[in-house]
């Protein structure tokens, strides 16, 4: 899978944030990565709570919060083999970030886009770090649990493309999506250094 073609991402996270960060930091990793499946089940109830007249959205968001929920327990159960305890949530700069760049104000549509875009774009990133993390971790339970998550990524980031097309209305999705890359290209310059998912 090339970041570049699939995902569209233009700045790689460079593998050795998987050697200097991660593996001297496993317990504080998976509590950032317990909180981002939890978080993504929020961000589809909300989309729920939202647009609850787009039936097709509603049944897929519902779908999509049994699945990270289900990640999230994955999550914690590896949590609590290696004796570990859920630490606090963390707060995620780099979706903070992601989100100032949605439309605020404007019309119902082009606020749903921007809302899936959003959605796209974390699922994208997240999708090409724990590509890096399984390729690159020296610990086997973690890498074939990433490289499994990553796919999981890759089919979410997919159905918010596709459900940003599909609910357009007549914006111009790609336009719009190629925005948000070049956006995320800036933001992503000034991550890759802290035990965090994003980070």
């Amino acid at each position: 899978m090339s970041e570049r073609t699939i995902l569209k991402l233009q700045l790689p996270t460079d593998p050795l944030w998987v050697k200097n960060v991660v593996e001297s930091n496993i317990e504080e990793i998976l509590t950032d990565h317990a909180f981002c499946e939890q978080k993504a089940a929020s961000n589809a109830i909300t989309l729920i709570v939202q647009n609850p007249n787009l039936s097709d959205l509603v049944q897929e968001m519902t779908a999509l919060v049994q699945e990270e929920i289900d990640h999230f327990k994955r999550v914690h159960d590896i949590i609590l083999e290696r004796g570990y305890i859920l630490g606090r949530e963390r707060k995620d700069n780099y979706v903070n970030e992601l989100r100032k760049f949605i439309i605020v104000g404007g019309g119902r549509s082009e606020q749903l886009i921007d809302r899936l875009l959003f959605s796209a774009m974390i699922e994208a990133r997240s999708c090409e770090r724990f590509k890096v993390m399984s390729e690159h971790i020296d610990d086997k339970q973690l890498s074939e649990f990433y490289h499994e998550l990553m796919v999981s990524e890759a089919t979410h980031y997919s159905m918010f493309i596709r459900l940003a097309k599909k609910y357009a209305d007549g914006i111009d999705v790609d336009t719009r999506w190629k925005e948000f890359l070049e956006y995320e290209a800036r933001v992503i310059q000034n991550y890759g250094k802290s035990e965090t998912i994003h980070g």
